[in-house]
């Protein structure tokens, strides 16, 4: 535990100290809402179902998509810091310590969904004080939500981290992931949409473990539980960190060439 609190604290204090990364993680869905989702109510108007198949507003509904395409870009930025760690060194010091290498990757992944989920709270107070407003019970039910969904987030970072050798490579592995997952989802629009334009599409977006991160995140905020969208986050979360403990362990995986 102490090496626990030691892991989550060190991501705690990079992150506040990286003014830049905070900013940057509001202003990006700030403006989705703001811009993009204003554009989208004129062409739409009120005509998006919520889980309780009432009319609302068409910010209201993205507000679930964007909490996930935040926790789905720091999930990413945990990714990146872990090869940055790996390249500077710091990253041999944690694989040599001590403890075991899944308890340490479980540390890292507890610390990137805390610092996803300090972002996310963030963005959902903005967004009530700007009039984006869901019922206060809403909030708590869906922070164990949001919280689960970055971890199989972060999960798929650290799975990522193993492929990756040189910090140069991330961005261009990241946009095969980050841009696919993210509009391939329900995040910015009903999947009874989708399927009416794209059934192809819709195939694809049932399959996407974002699109039920999203859904499972949207459904608590409206005070419900999907068990579906609760059983295929909670498989890919398993799934994702037994690869990333595959993928770091001492005789697999891109940390052994890195350090043998």
């Amino acid at each position: 535990m102490s090496a626990m609190r030691a892991i989550i604290w060190r991501e705690l204090l990079r992150f506040l100290h990286q003014r830049e990364r905070f900013v940057a993680a509001l202003v990006r869905p700030l403006v989705w809402l703001l811009i993009f989702g204003a554009g989208f109510r004129a062409a739409l108007g009120l005509a998006i179902y919520p889980p309780y198949d009432t009319y609302i507003r068409y910010e209201t509904y993205i507000v679930p998509g964007l909490c996930g395409i935040i926790v789905l870009f720091n999930g990413m930025q945990s990714a990146l810091s872990i090869v940055y760690d790996r390249e500077m060194g710091s990253m041999k010091l944690l694989l040599v310590a001590p403890i075991s290498r899944q308890w340490m990757l479980f540390s890292k992944l507890i610390a990137s969904a805390s610092v996803g989920l300090l972002q996310v709270w963030t963005f959902l107070l903005i967004a009530y004080f700007v009039g984006i407003r869901v019922e206060p019970m809403g909030y708590l039910l869906a922070t164990p939500a949001i919280f689960l969904t970055a971890l199989m987030l972060g999960a798929l970072g650290l799975a990522i981290s193993t492929l990756i050798t040189k910090l140069q490579n991330f961005a261009g592995v990241m946009n095969f992931v980050i841009f696919p997952m993210f509009f391939a989802s329900t995040a910015l629009y009903p999947l009874w949409r989708i399927q009416e334009n794209a059934p192809w599409l819709a195939k694809v977006v049932e399959f996407n473990p974002f699109s039920h991160g999203v859904e499972l995140i949207r459904f608590t905020l409206y005070g419900k539980l999907e068990w579906v969208n609760l059983v295929v986050v909670v498989a890919c979360l398993g799934v994702f960190f037994g690869l990333a403990i595959w993928g770091y362990q001492s005789k697999r995986g891109g940390v052994k060439r890195k350090f043998r």
